[in-house]
């Protein structure tokens, strides 16, 4: 892994700009002197919460409690970790990173790396051309154009066409300079069994690229066009970048729209995603090819917190959701599935159906555990005692776990529903499929309107940590710390006069005010080994851009941490009955009027000036 100098991270902080980054996921509105403001991209809100100081460079929403700096939006936005981040906004403002020193064996892999990326990429456009550009890719074009997918969409998704010749892309490659062990390791050649020879891997096929969610293309899904064309698909082997199962189809163009929407639908197929994002359905993912993996799944829960599944409506379809579910157990996914008629697939659907019709069977996706329940009560035999007694079994796993289905009206209805299909009693059938519930309690639920906005059903949308209920004295140091920020020469004399033991009610503001004092330059980042201390830092630069700055406010707020401070003595000494109440008292009077007066020249300061 390359670790690049902390030059290289300056530079980069430095070229980022703000409302630029964060305005690509949600609309900013002046609403301060430096303050930006809009919905928050990472809970669901009407009213906004969520601002940017656009030259400290830093987020917070008040709703939900995220924050931090132009790396940690990414990282959130993006899916990334700290060194993603970084290379995704190197990119963006076209930042050259340098590496740090490394040793020989490491700068080899990261170079051996580079390559392979590059003539893949090169590689993914040489077959956008072919697809588009080539008379023998008439037939491919054809098909796809059957299946109902425009040129624009599948250009979108760099679709292309490897040639039926066997050497193609070889001998491209190796006028470019690329080396045969180097087409071998990007699984784009391979060798002939006993002659030794060099060939491309992949030939006569529609190619999908496979990319992270950079959108750096790892390598292809290949479907066969001729008739009797063996395998029907043919994805790329394990080599040093692609692994199989550890990304999703089209993560890098829904990755955006999922963060929006809170929701990710995972459909089956490279059409079935094309299509439906050709339905406007643009959170759509797809199944590389493979069984749903643990990676995956901690892909899709870097998209949104809820993903609903639109796998094939077959036998193996069915599975997949099952093995999906199992995948997903522990995890804070909410899982949905959608409805889709026998026999079909979504490509299918919108071809036949129309766009509008997909989208109100996403609307209308049902909680995973309903699906569940009623495939139980579809697939078995429920005219006998024998069979009933197979279906309750089946069911038990599904009722015994409060943290699969906590009591609520949906577990009810399920009851209910079971009770009606197998004629048996609610009560007996209750008590059945009771039978060894955990007693663990059940995970906080938080509710949202289902995908698209149907309010029919309840779903767990992703949020942040969410905003601790804030006392007096805590608001009282947030806001004193905000006109630090504000007033930094001012506000660091301040702090040099405090005692910040006494002053402050919390590790966490006592940890940021000495931040704020000790700090040699004010343009200084939020100290990356301390998220906690870096996200309050946040929240304070926003709320400081939000009005203003004036002496009579700093006077004002450090005037009340002062108010704050002698009421803690003053119940103290109630406490312990010490008789020394009355001058604290007195005092306290002398110094509200102070504060009443600071107040009342830091209300005049900020009012309009007329034109008398």
């Amino acid at each position: 892994m390359a670790l690049y100098t902390e030059e290289s991270k300056e530079r980069v902080r430095e070229a980022v700009d703000m409302a630029d980054l964060v305005g690509t996921r949600t609309e900013l509105r002046r609403a301060g002197v430096n303050r930006l403001q809009g919905l928050c991209p990472f809970h669901d809100e009407r009213t906004p919460s969520f601002g940017i100081d656009p030259q400290s460079k830093l987020f917070y929403c008040f709703g939900c409690g995220e924050g931090g700096d132009a790396f940690r939006f990414v990282e959130l936005t993006e899916g990334l970790d700290f060194k993603g981040a970084l290379e995704f906004l190197a990119d963006r403002y076209g930042v050259q990173l340098e590496v740090a020193e490394e040793d020989e064996r490491a700068a080899e892999q990261r170079r051996r790396r580079e390559r392979l990326l590059e003539v893949l990429e090169r590689t993914a456009g040489f077959y956008v051309r072919y697809l588009w550009e080539s008379d023998e890719a008439a037939p491919a074009r054809e098909y796809l154009a059957g299946r109902g997918l425009d040129e624009s969409i599948l250009r979108e998704f760099r679709v292309g066409y490897a040639p039926s010749a066997w050497d193609k892309v070889l001998l491209a490659s190796r006028r470019a300079g690329f080396s045969d062990r180097e087409l071998w390791d990007a699984g784009l050649a391979q060798r002939a069994r006993g002659e030794g020879r060099t060939f491309d891997r992949f030939r006569r096929r529609i190619m999908f690229p496979l990319c992270d969610a950079r959108g750096r293309v790892l390598g292809f899904g290949a479907r066969a066009v001729g008739a009797g064309q063996q395998p029907k698909y043919l994805n790329s082997g394990e080599g040093p970048v692609y692994h199989k199962g550890r990304h999703v189809f089209g993560a890098d163009l829904a990755r955006v729209h999922a963060t929006r929407a809170g929701t990710v639908v995972l459909a089956e197929g490279y059409t079935d995603v094309i299509a439906m994002h050709q339905a406007g359905l643009r959170n759509t993912v797809g199944l590389m090819g493979t069984a749903l993996t643990e990676e995956q799944v901690a892909e899709l829960g870097r998209l949104a917190g809820v993903v609903v599944l639109a796998l094939d409506a077959d036998s193996a379809g069915q599975e997949a959701m099952l093995r999906a579910a199992r995948v997903a157990a522990g995890r804070r996914l909410e899982l949905r599935v959608v409805e889709l008629p026998e026999g079909s697939d979504p490509a299918d659907l919108v071809l036949a159906r129309g766009a509008g019709e997909v989208r109100s069977l996403v609307e209308a996706s049902v909680p995973f555990v309903r699906f569940r329940v009623q495939r139980e009560l579809d697939r078995g035999d429920l005219t006998t005692a024998e069979g009933k007694d197979r279906v309750i079994g089946a069911l038990q796993p599904v009722f015994a776990d409060e943290r699969t289905l906590p009591p609520s009206a949906m577990r009810e209805d399920l009851l209910a529903l079971v009770a009606d299909r197998l004629d048996l009693a609610p009560a007996l059938v209750a008590s059945w499929l009771a039978r060894g519930r955990s007693t663990s309690p059940p995970p906080a639920r938080a509710t949202s309107a289902a995908p698209g906005g149907s309010a029919t059903a309840e779903v767990r949308v992703r949020v942040g940590p969410g905003r601790p209920a804030l006392d007096a004295a805590a608001r009282a140091e947030r806001a004193f710390l905000a006109g630090c920020l504000a007033l930094p020469a001012a506000g660091g004399e301040r702090l040099a006069e405090l005692d910040l033991d006494e002053d402050f009610t919390s590790d966490l503001t006592r940890r940021a005010a000495a931040w704020l004092r000790d700090r040699d330059d004010e343009a200084a980042p939020p100290p990356a080994d301390d998220p906690e201390l870096a996200a309050l830092l946040a929240e304070l630069a926003v709320t400081a851009a939000g009005s203003p700055p004036t002496q009579a406010a700093l006077e004002a707020d450090a005037l009340q941490l002062d108010l704050l401070r002698l009421d803690r003595r003053i119940g103290r000494a109630r406490a312990e009955a010490a008789g020394a109440v009355a001058p604290l008292v007195a005092q306290r009077e002398e110094l509200r009027r102070r504060y009443d007066a600071a107040l009342d020249r830091a209300m005049a300061a900020t009012q309009p000036v007329g034109d008398g």
